[in-house]
């Protein structure tokens, strides 16, 4: 029983730091637009790393 002393004080505080950056995420603006980003991925127009000359993907195309 004596295990409960350090227990309840760590799950308590990593409770709280996971409450906090969830906050911090919240301030951070990265919920915003969940529903473009996941149509923004699909799509292939705005590649963010293009691919280096010479190199090919899975269809063969450069």
């Amino acid at each position: 029983m004596e295990v409960l002393v350090y227990l309840i004080p760590a799950s308590l505080f990593l409770g709280g730091l996971g409450l906090v950056g969830f906050f911090w995420t919240l301030r951070s603006h990265q919920y915003e637009d969940p529903e473009g980003d996941s149509r923004r991925i699909l799509n292939s127009q705005w590649d963010d790393r293009p691919k280096p000359d010479g190199e090919m993907d899975q269809e063969g195309k450069p």
